[in-house]
């Protein structure tokens, strides 16, 4: 069961990774989320997406840590891993653009694919990145909502600021992202809902 979690948070952070610098960042699209905010903030402001998202991060985990500390436990190496390959990886998506031509609309689709089944491989095996997924697998465990779904309220929430804060466009394909990305995150957890912890 180790084994398969260590795999699981290999894998999941590094497909979180690939979503947000080949297929997010070039067209200004935002995920949910803690990276949805991390992004936010390297729009306005150019900071390191991994590097905020573990800003981010520090008081949800100390909620967490008071009231649930397993899922603390869970979900620090996949925030940390996550984090630190977002911002390895960064560089390589101007290599990524230039051999790949996506339209803004196909980007976000595939982003939000990526994103979504990184995020729900993880969380079939009760880890996750931290952020709005610690906190929306918290929630889920008082509410009858599956993870994914609360998920995508939370993301709703925050793409609508980054709408207001950087385009029209960019809400419209953070739309796209989440919805993709909140689906693709139910169906890989869909089995693992009925599962005790």
């Amino acid at each position: 069961m180790l084994y398969h979690k260590i795999v699981a948070i290999i894998t999941g952070s590094l497909l979180i990774a690939m979503g947000v610098n080949c297929f997010l960042m070039p067209f200004k699209v935002l995920d949910g989320g803690i990276i949805g905010i991390a992004l936010i903030i390297n729009y306005l402001f150019e900071f390191k997406v991994g590097l905020v998202v573990i800003l981010c991060s520090i008081p949800i985990f100390t909620l967490a840590w008071i009231y649930y500390r397993e899922l603390v436990y869970n979900s620090l190496h996949g925030m940390l891993l996550s984090s630190y390959l977002i911002d390895i990886l960064e560089p390589f998506h101007y290599y990524f653009l230039y051999y790949v031509n996506l339209t803004p609309v196909s980007s976000s689709v595939i982003g939000g694919l990526i994103i979504g089944a990184g995020i729900g491989i993880m969380l079939r095996y009760d880890t996750s990145t931290g952020g709005t997924d610690l906190l929306a697998q918290f929630l889920s465990k008082y509410v009858t909502f599956n993870v994914g779904i609360i998920i995508f309220i939370l993301d709703a929430v925050i793409i609508s600021l980054g709408g207001l804060l950087i385009s029209a466009e960019t809400l419209v394909l953070s739309v796209i992202t989440i919805t993709v990305g909140g689906v693709t995150t139910t169906l890989c957890t869909l089995k693992s809902a009925g599962r005790t912890h």
